[in-house]
């Protein structure tokens, strides 16, 4: 690795760990006399090889990357195009699936009972966090807009199969329904009528109105380009 690094034509910074047990000083020492300039060496004061116990490696590695993003025009870049909506894609390694919404990077998997999963949330757990993220948000917005001293909202939400005979305000009596089941935590300095009017307007968010409303699923086949390549396009 040694021409490697001494060819690498970028700004180095070596960090190492003065108590690593793993990894000792001469590694660390060999890397930084092989790079050329710009190059740095940081000691983590009372830190072992997996950085346990160290909460400002990330702060100090920002500070001193910032200089150099600046001077590559980094900073001044557009972020890459993507996709309207919602990305995802599956592989063979079981049910892993890779989402992705917008730029963030998201991992739904099945639970470790259904196969070697558990790597994350299941599909209708992100059905639930959909309600209740939209849920906390209006209730935020709503307190917000009323000036009302809504200091907190945490919403538990489960989900179920149960037979429609056993629903008394349901028309249907034949199979299964969907049920799920909404409470609401309300942290502020609230009198009975604002808290009230809070769990009312819970049944206005736009996810809860979704789930109400007469959904329509259009799919059809997408043929993939050869920008897009395999796997969730970037």
């Amino acid at each position: 690795m040694e021409e490697t690094i001494r060819t690498l034509g970028r700004a180095l910074l070596v960090l190492h760990a003065p108590f690593d047990d793993i990894v000792g000083i001469d590694n660390a020492a060999r890397i930084f006399e092989a790079a050329r300039h710009p190059k740095s060496f940081l000691s983590l004061d009372g830190a072992d090889h997996l950085l346990r116990d160290v909460v400002d490696a990330g702060s100090v590695i920002a500070t001193w990357s910032a200089r150099y993003i600046v001077d590559l025009g980094l900073d001044a870049l557009e972020p890459p195009a993507v996709d309207p909506g919602v990305v995802v894609n599956i592989g063979r390694e079981k049910y892993r699936t890779d989402v992705r919404a917008a730029v963030h990077a998201l991992v739904a998997d099945e639970p470790p009972e259904v196969g070697d999963g558990g790597l994350g949330p299941g599909p209708y757990d992100f059905l639930l966090s959909a309600l209740g993220t939209c849920t906390a948000i209006t209730l935020r917005m709503y307190a917000d807009h009323k000036g009302w001293d809504l200091q907190g909202v945490q919403v538990h939400l489960q989900h179920d199969k149960i037979q429609a005979r056993d629903c008394v305000d349901w028309e249907t009596e034949d199979g299964q329904l969907d049920q799920i089941e909404r409470e609401i935590e309300l942290t502020g300095d609230l009198d009975p009528t604002q808290r009230a009017r809070l769990l009312e307007i819970a049944d206005r968010c736009p996810v809860h109105r979704t789930l109400h409303a007469e959904v329509r699923v259009r799919t059809r086949l997408r043929e993939k380009t050869r920008k897009e390549g395999r796997g969730v396009p970037s």
